[in-house]
């Protein structure tokens, strides 16, 4: 069963945007959405796994040589999992992932 969100939208989409900006649109649609607890995991989520991307990438950038390489091969897998993620997320399945996904699965739900 599906439920409508405050932007009117299904839940189930809603929650597979909230991956497709990053950090950035967990946290717009943590604001957003107080109530639906399904999008709001998917948005903990979100950004409970790419903000850490994100520093990482621009910690790593900054080693002389290499780090642009890295930063790039980092930046590349969070690319790759952003459909992954939306993808799960618009089939409507609470996919926790190990740690972060248990964390923010507690966050929310308790």
């Amino acid at each position: 069963m599906t439920y409508k969100t405050k932007l009117g939208l299904n839940e189930n989409i809603v929650a597979a945007l909230s991956y497709i900006g990053f950090w950035i649109t967990g946290i717009i649609i943590l604001l957003i959405e107080p109530q639906n607890k399904f999008v709001r995991f998917h948005a903990m989520q979100s950004l409970l796994i790419f903000l850490p991307f994100s520093l990482l990438v621009f910690a790593v950038a900054w080693i002389p040589y290499v780090g642009w390489i890295l930063a790039d091969f980092i930046g590349f897998f969070a690319l790759f999992l952003v459909p992954v993620f939306a993808f799960i997320a618009y089939r409507g399945i609470l996919l926790k992932i190990p740690v972060l996904g248990t964390y923010a699965y507690r966050i929310i739900y308790q």
